[in-house]
């Protein structure tokens, strides 16, 4: 527990008198060093040569590569690090804390040596706390004190400059995840540019802007303008809501709590106080409460030094050294500089440097005050509210650090270590081993503000990052003479940061710490943000098509009008201009491009948006684009992730293989038996009498039986206890403890979720992992809860992509298992090797099942590892040894010699001892979903950033790949490859298109999107499917920008991840899956779905609707106004070419609304199959990629339809009423006009519904009712005539019964594929 101490006492009681440093000229004698002063001054000059050599060169490097002398100087160094930890204290700003301590995993070494101790500890210099003698600290004599910015010249020019709890200059970015698409500023340019960007508005905007003319004035400004207004308005509306509510869903994301650390510096406590309260009792609690650093501030150096003379030479403090606020504030509100502290399973906001990672039981127990509590991230008004704590820390005593006892050591279980989940931003599902860094992990929290970092230019690559950290030196009042000390004497310790050392954002924290990282990168700089494309705005290709069409319709418009002033002649017109006649032709032809269409095609998608959020079959389905549904029913490519949206990252052990039998299933139960037996250490009976260890040498125990079936079942259950030990000792998993609801229980941590698959297998036959550290692993029988395995690591070798494969070198204690074991115990020295069976078939010893057996379970969809291992005498571990450390200080190609050191020595002829099968479970119903999809003619591509071998297996298990095709791997390919053998590569995939499929990495896609790119999308849009692992998030999104680039066809995304976001963004139609670790794809996504298989109705049923269902509406909107279009040029040819209207004001408005729109847009909830033949005949989803319902060919037989149509019924009707320009004629024509276009609908209808009956004759009989009131237009006496009434029938007849005739015999003849399958 921390308490008030002293410290900097140049007369403390248990520091040596006079002021001299005996203790550390006591070390220096020892260590044979020449104490006269001028050998000091060459040591201190050789030691900075050595230290500056520290920053550059990885410190593992030089473990041994100098005499024992320079060896001795960097303990001095290290023990420098330590002590100048103390006293640097800094004002900043402070906030509050949620967070939880917990336990720690401790799989990386920490300091366990003392303080005082001679030696380098075997864990390596760092660990080493040698006191630093005077003659060490930087003199004028000395090197002079080199910057972190010129100690990596990469750094300089491009790097910031951080301090660790300051405020960041305002050129950094505020820390808010935004996924809207407009500002307050934006967005009436943006959309009403994107609006007028189609053709038909630009050129319903001039027809509007005419009116304003009086010579081109035909009717009024409000027939126009309104119906323009209407439409923007409803397109403008959607998109103001739809940014709203992206708005409102980032807005809740930025709010979530995370807590920061700030450091109060005590001169100012009263002045912080006060702001405080007025922060947390103002009527603003959103208000950050961040405390002002200004100038009226003492300077940092300046109040470190009052503050160790407030100590005085007595040894009585009079006030706290330096308190730790602790504050939870909103994720928006965290900026550069700010200390984070993280707990197991939260998210990482920001990117972060480790400086610490804290075990549950931490030495240090802060005083905690009473703080208002924060609801919803926000500070309350109550004072008295229990919630965070204001946490007081004081430095600790020098007696405490020279024994070593800081929070991040051994003791407090900080080992500085934390595994993260990085699968939501590079979409691999191996768990990342993070660092703090050696200078910062020995700190406690109060002296962060110590340390300055200089962090490279943000960057989009996740996997580098180059930064330095610098530890300001501490100041002592009086050096050991007694005379003040010149600061600028003392030399700040650095360090070098790499990606080891970070924590990007949206990644998770997995292991059971407590982490303390600063903050480097926020908001739009950050690797996450910087991998995702900016929103854009989505354009349907049905809209692109109408564009398209409409250009058509204002040709001919334009020629119609060219022709009928030609006609008359350009120099025969006395009343007007042939160049206003024109133009006033062309604004009566308007009707031909239907303002109507926009607002009837846009009400049709909301439509088709409520239909897909309402439907039970897939709930929690969500519209977030509005814009696109019908792009669901063209989609031709699909790119989908992997982890979290095929597969769930669930490993589970599903079958083992020992040479002669395999066991799964059911058979696992005859594994555990033969564990019972093999690991039988004791009297069953007497759970008190002491058991004996269990090693590889220990005879296997079986129940009395014949000695046939007992030699046989001996041999099987040696093998399988063999295998399982194998797989209980040759991993990287740590146990960690846990509590929850008051019930304790074990979880596994590991980099890999294979591992851990594998350890809680053997858990489940009868073997535990009960405890590892850096030097030990112990197993526990699950039945007798015995030790009965103890190993100690001599060698750990960790997996690597190049390699394939892992493996570990331990010793096994032998005897009882209560007794302790000393250092000098000798036991067996076994080699344990696990990998994938391409690396391990050269390794193993020669055998005849091994290649068969792993192709089984390949085939299966099974990850497969093969396991060996093979015994070492001590004089073969002791060679290994003596040159695997050699190889390991070698400064060049020290991988390379390492792993041909392991390779000579190890790898060479192993025992096999058997495989595994470890199955990735899918997510539900995957492989029928797949199947459906591919039946439907999409091709499906997997981006995952997952390694190799687990894509391949991944896409067997889950049938994206079948049975019957090749798989071709194209991987390792660098930008100094052969063009030629990168494009053979490429050729073979173009010989057999429809049986391979391709398999490739991040690397090699990266090549061949630089240097061949048309070449390899041309090739690889053939394929049935194509797998790329390894891929970055900026890859995704330029694979689906090629596709759509080249094959101009639709492509979706689909993805769960942060990392899926750009690509989900690039395509036609991103859909995003609310998973596990995060809803980033899904607030991004235009549709936001639960599970994988919710697509295949997405696509199949809702997509074919809504495409069928616009096409079908667009069709009939431009019926209507060219069919109205035609009749206005029939009667202008009869009226001498002159330009006026024919149907004026009310009818012309009323005829494309109350009159016609509502059977119209009653074809939303039309439907030519059911949904369960949708889903059994997926093959009708292949005819819509090709646009058959909208296409030149039907939009020119609805032309050729409404020309005919438009022409019976305005020339019968002059012609049967006698008159050109009469009410008699206006009113047969337009009554005319309805019902044709009412009895075309309903022609076209399928599937009938009760809002279609109701709206056919809702409107009819609405049209009935409002001719009263048409005596302005209508001669109504002779509307209630019977000649009326059989004009009217006979010009319907003439005008309706050959087109559906010629449409009857064209179904009967060649009838459509939806007739077929229904059976009509």
């Amino acid at each position: 527990m921390a308490r008030r101490h002293q410290y900097h006492q140049p007369n403390a009681p248990d520091s040596p008198g006079g002021g001299s440093d005996s203790d550390i000229q006591l070390d220096i004698d020892e260590l044979g060093l020449n104490d006269d002063e001028d050998g000091d001054e060459d040591d201190a000059s050789s030691a900075w040569d050595h230290n500056s050599l520290d920053t550059r060169i990885p410190l593992r490097n030089l473990r041994a590569t100098h005499t024992r002398r320079f060896g001795i100087q960097r303990d001095n160094d290290a023990y420098r690090e330590g002590e100048q930890t103390t006293a640097m204290h800094h004002l900043s700003g402070g906030r509050d804390s949620n967070g939880t301590m917990e336990d720690s995993a401790p799989l990386l070494e920490a300091s366990n040596g003392s303080p005082t101790t001679r030696k380098s500890s075997p864990g390596g210099w760092r660990q080493s706390s040698l006191r630093l003698a005077k003659f060490f600290s930087s003199t004028p004599d000395g090197p002079p004190t080199t910057s972190l910015e010129t100690q990596d010249s990469s750094l300089t020019g491009t790097s910031r400059n951080i301090t660790i709890g300051q405020d960041p200059p305002p050129r950094f970015p505020p820390n808010a995840v935004s996924n809207a698409k407009y500002t307050a500023w934006s967005f009436l340019p943006r959309t009403l540019y994107n609006e007028f960007s189609f053709f038909f508005n630009m050129y319903f905007l001039l027809v509007a802007l005419s009116q304003l003319i009086p010579p081109l004035r035909v009717g009024y400004v409000s027939t126009y303008v309104f119906p323009l207004l209407f439409v923007l308005s409803i397109t403008l509306g959607k998109e103001a809501l739809s940014d709203i509510a992206r708005r409102r869903r980032d807005a809740e994301a930025n709010r979530g709590p995370y807590t920061i650390l700030r450091l109060q510096d005590p001169t100012g406590t009263s002045r912080r106080k006060d702001k405080r309260k007025e922060y947390v009792g103002g009527k603003n609690p959103t208000r950050r409460g961040r405390i002002n650093t200004s100038s009226s501030y003492p300077n940092r150096l300046d109040v470190i030094e009052e503050e160790e003379e407030i100590v005085g030479h007595n040894g009585k403090e009079s006030k706290p050294a330096i308190e730790v606020d602790e504050l939870i504030i909103r994720s928006r509100d965290i900026k550069v500089g700010d200390v984070v502290k993280l707990g197991k399973d939260q998210r990482v906001p920001a990117d972060l440097v480790i400086l610490k990672t804290l075990a549950a039981e931490s030495p240090y127990r802060p005083r905690q005050e009473s703080l208002p509590n924060l609801s919803n991230g926000e500070a309350g008004s109550n004072p008295q509210t229990s919630g965070s704590t204001l946490t007081t820390l004081v430095p600790p005593t020098e007696a405490s650090l020279e024994l070593g006892k800081l929070s991040g050591g051994t003791e407090a279980g900080g080992t500085g270590e934390a595994f993260l989940r990085t699968d939501q931003l590079d979409g691999e599902t191996d768990w990342k081993l993070r660092l703090a860094s050696s200078l910062t992990q020995s700190l406690e929290p109060w002296e962060f503000s110590r340390l300055r970092i200089v962090a490279g230019r943000p960057s989009k690559k996740v996997n580098e990052f180059v930064g330095m950290i610098e530890c300001m030196p501490r100041s002592d009042p009086q050096n050991d003479s007694g005379a003040p000390q010149d600061r600028s004497s003392q030399k700040a310790l650095t360090a070098p940061l790499t990606i080891d050392n970070t924590a990007w954002a949206n990644t998770v924290l997995a292991s059971n710490v407590t982490v303390l990282a600063v903050v480097v990168y926020t908001g739009a700089q950050t690797r996450q943000a910087m991998s995702t494309t900016p929103p854009r705005s989505k354009t349907g290709l049905l809209d692109c098509e109408i564009n398209d069409l409409t250009k058509i319709l204002c040709a001919l418009t334009l020629t119609l009008s060219l022709v009928l002033v030609a006609l008359e002649g350009f120099e025969n017109r006395e009343e007007m201009k042939w160049y206003v006649a024109i133009t006033r032709f062309l604004i009566l032809f308007s009707t031909i491009i239907p303002v109507s269409l926009r607002v009837n095609l846009d009400m049709g998608k909301s439509v088709y948006a409520r239909f897909i959020e309402r439907d039970q079959g897939i709930s929690g389905t969500v519209v977030r684009t509005s814009t696109i549904p019908e792009e669901l029913g063209r989609i031709e490519y699909l790119l989908s992730d992997k982890t979290g949206t095929l597969t769930r990252n669930e490993m589970e052990l599903k079958k083992i293989h020992v040479g002669t039998v395999s066991y799964a299933n059911e058979a696992m139960d005859e594994v555990n038996s033969y564990i019972r037996q093999g690991f039988v250490t004791g009297p069953a009976d007497d759970v008190l009498e002491p058991s004996s260890l269990v090693t590889p040498s220990s005879s296997f125990h079986t129940p009395s039986a014949g000695n046939q079936t007992t030699r046989t079942r001996r041999e099987i259950g040696s093998r399988v206890r063999d295998l399982v030990l194998a797989l209980a000792l040759c991993h990287n998993v740590t146990p960690t403890a846990e509590e929850e609801d008051g019930q304790s229980f074990t979880t596994y941590q590991a980099s890999s979720p294979d591992e851990i698959a594998i350890v809680r297998w053997t858990e489940q036959v009868g073997l535990r992992l009960v405890h590892r550290d850096r030097k030990s692993i112990t197993l526990q029988s699950v039945e007798t809860s015995r030790v009965v395995v103890r190993v100690r690591i001599r060698e750990i070798f960790p997996f690597t992509s190049e390699g394939k494969r892992m493996g570990a070198i331990l010793q096994f204690l032998q005897g009882e298992a209560s007794a302790i074991p000393s250092v000098g115990d000798a036991g067996e020295i076994w080699f344990y090797q696990k990998g994938a069976d391409t690396a391990m078939t050269s390794i193993v010893a020669a055998n005849d099942w091994l290649d068969e057996e792993t192709a089984n379970m390949a085939r299966e969809g099974f990850r497969t590892l093969v396991v060996g291992r093979r015994k070492l005498s001590a004089q073969q571990y002791l060679d290994f040894s003596a040159r695997y450390k050699e190889a390991s200080l070698s400064l060049q190609n020290r991988d390379a010699r390492m792993a041909r050191v392991v390779k000579e020595h190890l790898e060479s002829s192993l025992e096999l001892l058997g495989v595994t099968g470890v199955e990735d479970k899918l997510q539900k119903d995957v492989k029928p979903s797949l199947e459906l999809l591919r039946n439907a003619g999409i091709k499906i591509w997997m981006l995952t950033g997952d390694k190799v071998e687990t894509a391949r297996c991944v896409a067997v298990s889950a049938k994206l790949v079948s049975r019957t095709q090749y798989i071709h791997t194209i991987t390792k390919l660098t930008p100094e490859t052969p063009a030629a053998s990168a494009l053979d590569a490429l050729s073979f995939l173009r010989s057999k298109p429809d049986s391979t499929a391709l398999l490739i990495d991040g690397d090699s896609l990266s090549y061949f999107l630089s240097h061949h790119r048309w070449e390899f999308i041309s090739v690889a849009v053939l394929l049935p499917a194509v797998i790329a692992c390894r891929c970055s998030p900026t890859q995704k999104a330029d694979v689906a920008y090629l596709i759509r680039q080249f094959t101009k066809k639709r492509v979706a995304c689909i993805g769960d991840g942060g990392n899926d976001v750009s690509m989900i963004q690039a395509a036609d139609v991103g859909v995003g899956i609310v998973g596990k670790e995060g809803r980033q794809a899904s607030l991004a996504a235009d549709f936001s779905i639960t599970s994988f298989h919710h697509l295949t109705k997405l696509l199949v049923w809702h997509g074919r609707n809504s495409y069928k269902r616009s096409a079908k509406l667009a069709q009939f909107i431009i019926h209507r106004g060219l069919i109205i279009s035609v009749c206005q040029t029939m009667y202008s040819i009869a009226a001498h070419y002159e330009p006026n209207a024919l149907y004026r004001d009310w009818l012309l408005v009323g005829y494309a609304t109350v009159y016609t729109m509502a059977p119209v847009f009653s074809l939303v909830l039309d439907k030519d199959v059911d949904e369960g033949l949708a889903s059994l005949y997926p093959e009708l989803y292949k005819e819509l990629t090709n646009g058959q319902s909208l296409s030149y060919r039907t939009f020119f037989v609805w032309v050729a339809i409404s020309i005919y149509q438009g022409s019976i019924i305005q020339g019968l009707s002059q012609i049967l009423v006698g008159s050109v320009d009469s009410p008699q004629m206006v009113s047969v024509s337009f009554t005319v006009l309805v019902i044709n276009e009412l009895i075309m609908v309903a022609c076209e209808i399928v599937t009938w519904h009760r809002f279609m009956v109701a709206s056919l004759l809702g409107t009819m009989a609405v049209y009935i009712g409002s001719i009263s009131f048409l005596g302005g237009y209508f001669d109504l006496a002779y509307v209630w005539s019977l000649a009326f009434a059989w004009r009217v029938a006979a010009i319907s007849a003439i005008s309706l019964i050959p087109p559906y005739s010629v449409k009857i015999l064209r179904r009967t003849l060649k009838p459509p594929s939806y007739r077929k399958v229904q059976g009509i």
